[in-house]
């Protein structure tokens, strides 16, 4: 599964492809937006080194086969709109995987979110990548709350990470499973 993952792949809207170095330039403009960290620790926000950092820390993951979030781009403009993945997480010292989304402001609303974390809900699951798979949301984040119900995510908990109080939402392989064969 693992070299898999970091092959390119397509959903109806997206096309999704392992991020590069020069990624970053992009994403500095994500990364220097007050409205897209407003949910971040205090460390990422509004600080344009943070960007070579966010994608060096991607690259790093895909080396140590830690997964990673990867680039979306709109199949429509060719655009760089937003980072969706898997990851492997620490939360309340179990080792979790997750799946976590970031767009740029200018592409919330518009359905893109969900339909990446739904491809990767599909990988991690048919790939039997974990027996469940979650989402870490800042508890404000009503948006991103609304994504993972979209993606058949039931809140769980609520809980800190990286200082920050979070919601953890959860699916279960077998929910999943359940519900793709209806």
């Amino acid at each position: 599964m693992w070299k898999h993952y970091l092959n390119e792949h397509e959903t109806s809207r997206l096309l999704i492809r392992p991020l590069i170095s020069d990624d970053y330039l992009v994403w500095q403009d994500f990364i220097m937006d007050e409205t897209a960290t407003r949910f971040f620790p205090d460390e990422w926000k509004l600080k344009p080194g943070k960007s070579t950092e966010w994608i060096n820390s991607q690259l790093t993951r895909y080396k140590e086969k830690r997964y990673g979030l990867q680039a979306l781009i709109d199949k429509k403009t060719g655009k760089f709109i937003g980072q969706c993945g898997l990851l492997t997480q620490t939360v309340d010292d179990k080792n979790e995987l997750e799946i976590g989304y970031h767009l740029i402001p200018r592409y919330w609303g518009k359905g893109f979110a969900t339909e990446a974390a739904m491809e990767f809900k599909r990988m991690g699951f048919e790939n039997k990548l974990a027996d469940s798979i979650i989402s870490i949301i800042n508890i404000n984040n009503t948006p991103s709350q609304k994504v993972a119900k979209r993606n058949g995510m039931t809140r769980e908990k609520r809980t800190r990470f990286f200082g920050l109080d979070v919601f953890i939402y959860r699916i279960l392989k077998e929910d999943y499973l359940k519900n793709s064969k209806d």
